[in-house]
């Protein structure tokens, strides 16, 4: 009776601490749901990089904060995020 009763408190702490460790790992995920399309982009600039030419990005979900996406057909997207 003694070892069922000592094996059933290890396994309510394994439990308890697996718990744990799923809820905090659940509270650090900072993931972002973007759209499924990229627009034609032939590079990025912004304003943190000044005149730059970066590497495009599809859409502005993907672009950081300040950016303007320059399209192939010669029109540009500003992304701008609060």
């Amino acid at each position: 009776m003694q070892s069922m009763a000592g094996a059933r408190k290890v396994g309510l702490l394994v439990f308890f601490l697996l718990y744990a460790a799923i809820l905090s790992s659940e509270a650090n995920v900072k993931g972002k749901a973007c759209p499924l399309y990229c627009l034609n982009v032939e590079y990025m600039t912004c304003k943190s990089s000044g005149d730059e030419k970066l590497n495009p990005v599809c859409n502005c979900c993907l672009a950081p904060k300040d950016c303007t996406l320059h399209l192939k057909d010669g029109s540009s997207v500003y992304c701008n995020k609060s």
